[in-house]
């Protein structure tokens, strides 16, 4: 009889809708896994060991002895010193970022401790511009250089960057020049620096200061160059190595000092800073 008569269900209205945000997608071995344990895992892939970029501020979390941090030149900004325009203003293009990253720049810097040692520390943010070095990056790294010399404590610079900010034409290559004398200085004094790099590291930054650390370190399969393998390829029109410019083939070559997992990071620079104290 037609009451008796089941209704179809849509098989639409059966689907349980999913939040957004809920899975991610991991950019090595491809797997879709809970983000929450991607964070619980320091954003590490739990599949592949794979390293997630992070914030300057999160990565500055991992490493601090709580509340030791002292911020310096938190308001530190670029003027626009070319007034320059490609799709959009470069001033517009500023704003932009610093809404999106909380950030005055691509770089927060200052002094704190690390397991009881004080440090002055400068950590590159790759969501402000791509980590693009303009005056203000190599301003801040410069001036944290200078802080490490005039208290005799050791620098440490996490680097992220995908080079020389176009934007600011000769004045952000200037500051190639200018950090890599800064630290000239500490090395004349035997202050240690220690250099961190991060995916991906590239351009005037790899080309300056990411490589004259004392002891350079790297996360695991970090790309770390200075020109794109592309660029490289058709420059010198040959195939080049399988991994090329990852930290692992950097390491095999001796182009870095070690490979350190993100939750061994902290351990690893306590221990380098007594040896090098």
């Amino acid at each position: 009889m037609a009451w008796f008569k089941r209704t179809k269900e849509h098989k639409a209205d059966r689907k349980v809708k999913i939040p957004e945000g809920l899975w991610v997608k991991c950019d090595n071995c491809k797997e879709i896994i809970y983000r929450k344990e991607v964070e619980r895992n320091l954003k590490v892939c739990p599949k592949c060991n794979y390293h997630f970029r992070i914030s300057a501020m999160e990565r500055l979390k991992l490493l601090i002895d709580s509340g030791s941090f002292q911020e310096m030149d938190p308001d530190l900004a670029s003027s626009d010193p070319l007034r320059f325009k490609d799709t959009i203003p470069y001033s517009e293009r500023l704003a932009k970022n610093r809404k999106k990253s909380g950030l005055s720049d691509a770089i927060i810097s200052g002094e704190m401790q690390i397991k009881g040692t004080p440090v002055a520390i400068a950590i590159m943010d790759f969501s402000f511009m791509g980590g693009s070095m303009g005056s203000v990056v190599g301003e801040k790294v410069t001036r944290t250089a200078e802080l490490a010399l005039a208290k005799q404590i050791p620098l440490i610079v996490v680097s992220a960057s995908g080079g020389a900010r176009m934007q600011e034409g000769m004045f952000s290559l200037m500051q190639m020049a200018k950090v890599s004398a800064a630290i000239g200085r500490l090395k004349d004094r035997g202050v240690p620096y220690i250099s961190v790099l991060t995916d991906p590291t590239f351009g005037g930054v790899s080309a300056s200061f990411a490589m004259l650390g004392d002891i350079i370190i790297a996360e695991p399969r970090s790309l770390i160059g200075f020109a794109g393998p592309r660029v490289i390829e058709q420059t010198i029109k040959q195939q080049l190595p399988p991994d090329f410019q990852r930290a692992e083939f950097l390491l095999d070559h001796g182009l870095i000092d070690m490979i350190v997992s993100r939750k061994d990071l902290r351990e690893t620079i306590s221990r380098l800073l007594k040896l090098l104290q």
